[in-house]
């Protein structure tokens, strides 16, 4: 599918079976929106968490085929098929929006343990959704799924420090900061995030491999996984671990750049995929 925003994981790629493919895209499209809400523009918070209800709302009644406000049509006329055709559980879709409400009242957490809260909502969902759509529920599936999700969300927070700290964001554990040494409320300033970026390079290594090793916990799910699903979550994990790649050889240096996968990692990741 074509895909208007930077991801570093394939969407309905040709991996997925084009009987799950417009699945798959309702899915992320639902996601996608939603974050936009939540994290895009200049809105005023207020404004976000009234569209966020809005969309909630709308959820309900494509839930129930019922009408929506229709200000998403395009984003629940497909998500309403999904819901009817293979029966996604609903709260799963609501977790989603409970993060990214979260997010505007919550713009950082003070440890690990509430990094992984957050994480259980904004994240683990998905993987719970495609493995539902291809029929995996097992425990030890869902578990390995949820390592991987949380880590891939981890990730991302390592890879977008130097996005989301002028928007008054930072993921980074307040309980690892102070341990390290750092303040808070310097980071957010970006001009000493700037300068603090080779002091920040212990805490970056520090919870990059904390990332790893969880994802390296749920990495086994793709020999559990029938054919296609197997293959592609093979990718999605060498593309977090490749950006992770990029943060650790960085270190402090993320806190004044993005890392990004590029497509002359493919062959790399395609070699490790191969030999998972």
């Amino acid at each position: 599918m074509s895909v208007d925003h930077y991801e570093n994981f394939p969407v309905a790629s040709i991996l997925c079976p084009p009987a799950l493919r417009p699945a798959v895209t309702s899915i992320y499209w639902y996601a996608r929106t939603a974050d936009d809400l939540a994290d895009e523009g200049d809105v005023p918070v207020e404004q976000r968490l009234a569209d966020l209800a809005q969309y909630r709302s709308d959820l309900h009644a494509a839930a129930g085929d019922r009408r929506g406000s229709g200000r998403w049509a395009g984003v629940f006329t497909p998500l309403a098929a999904t819901l009817a055709q293979h029966a996604l559980p609903l709260q799963l879709l609501e977790d989603l929006l409970d993060a990214f409400e979260l997010d505007l009242h919550q713009p950082r957490h003070a440890d690990r343990d509430s990094l992984l809260a957050y994480c259980r909502c904004s994240a683990n969902p998905i993987g719970r959704l495609l493995l539902h759509l291809y029929g995996v529920h097992e425990a030890g599936a869902l578990r390995q799924s949820d390592a991987i999700c949380t880590a891939l969300q981890l990730i991302n927070f390592w890879q977008d420090v130097s996005v989301d700290l002028p928007r008054g964001r930072l993921y980074l554990p307040l309980a690892d900061c102070e341990r390290h040494g750092l303040d808070a409320q310097a980071l957010l300033a970006s001009a000493s995030a700037r300068a603090d970026a080779r002091r920040c390079a212990p805490l970056v290594a520090e919870l990059a491999a904390w990332t790893r090793a969880m994802m390296t916990d749920g990495a086994d799910l793709v020999h559990h996984l029938p054919g296609r699903l197997g293959w592609e979550l093979r990718l999605v994990v060498q593309g977090g671990l490749r950006i992770l790649d990029k943060v650790e050889a960085l270190q402090g240096g993320v806190f004044t750049q993005r890392p990004k996968l590029h497509a002359w990692n493919g062959p790399r990741l395609l070699w490790r995929a191969i030999n998972m």
